[in-house]
């Protein structure tokens, strides 16, 4: 009955097997450990969190082209709420793919106020919360693209990639490895 199977040289030529290696190699990038002085603990929340700066450096390290798209802005409670597309280019194949993302940041309101007393909401709360809750969306939706970006800091369970280094593709024999 297996005699019937296809082979892997059946299903891609070999161009397509060299982008199969490729990508491949891609996600071992993205779904790497983070380097433990770019993870940061919020000082309120005692979260694990990496810096929207590391994060816009790995971005543009990575996918050299990117950029976001804002797709809603609104006040939701007592924050400034967005979402987000963040657009990038596949460096093996210049393929446009996005992730999406979601961000918020409170209103600050006057000392002693209440959180969701309106009337109190300092001046400069949306100039400054807005941009804030980008920041938090875009780390948000690059999170999505691998651990390098954060995925797992916060979660008590997690998945380990090391095996995506086994699936390496032999291109000269067109078979996959078994390692």
């Amino acid at each position: 009955m297996t005699d019937n199977l296809p082979v892997l040289a059946d299903l891609y030529d070999q161009k397509q097997i060299e982008q199969i290696k490729k990508q491949n190699d891609l996600n071992i990038i993205l779904n790497s450990e983070p380097r433990k002085e770019w993870i940061k603990t919020h000082p309120f929340a005692k979260c694990k969190y990496i810096p929207i700066e590391i994060v816009e450096y790995l971005l543009t390290s990575i996918f050299i082209d990117w950029w976001v798209e804002i797709r809603k802005s609104e006040i939701m409670a007592n924050s400034v709420v967005l979402t987000i597309r963040l657009h990038y280019k596949n460096p093996i194949n210049g393929e446009e793919r996005y992730q999406d993302g979601i961000g918020a940041a409170p209103l600050r309101t006057n000392k002693g106020a209440k959180a969701t007393d309106f009337t109190e909401i300092q001046d400069s709360s949306v100039m400054t919360g807005a941009p804030a809750a980008k920041s938090f969306a875009i780390k948000d939706a690059a999170e999505l693209l691998g651990k390098l970006f954060g995925k797992d800091l916060n979660r008590r369970d997690t998945m380990s990639y090391e095996s995506l280094k086994k699936k390496s593709v032999d291109v000269s024999g067109i078979k996959p490895i078994e390692e």
